[in-house]
């Protein structure tokens, strides 16, 4: 049985350009570990987000990421963000 493909595309807010990657669940997860890990790794501070370092559906990959770039960020505020592309 094969496993199925998404599409996640970084956004990127000031200008607008955009970046696909594409593969399976693990895939994607071993792409953006290093995201999620730093993200991870500024959950104690005040008004962060807590993240799952190895979600197992799309939906919660994208929030993750999400919230991991709003950890990192200085000012709480990523300048990218995620989304699926719908194939």
């Amino acid at each position: 049985m094969a496993k199925k493909s998404f599409i996640v595309e970084s956004v990127r807010r000031r200008n607008g350009s955009r970046t696909r990657f594409e593969g399976t669940i693990d895939e994607l997860n071993k792409m953006f570990s290093y995201t999620l890990e730093v993200g991870k790794s500024w959950e104690h501070e005040s008004g962060n987000s807590k993240i799952n370092c190895n979600p197992r559906s799309i939906k919660v990959l994208i929030k993750n990421l999400n919230n991991a770039k709003n950890n990192a960020a200085a000012n709480g505020y990523a300048d990218r963000y995620y989304e699926q592309v719908e194939v």
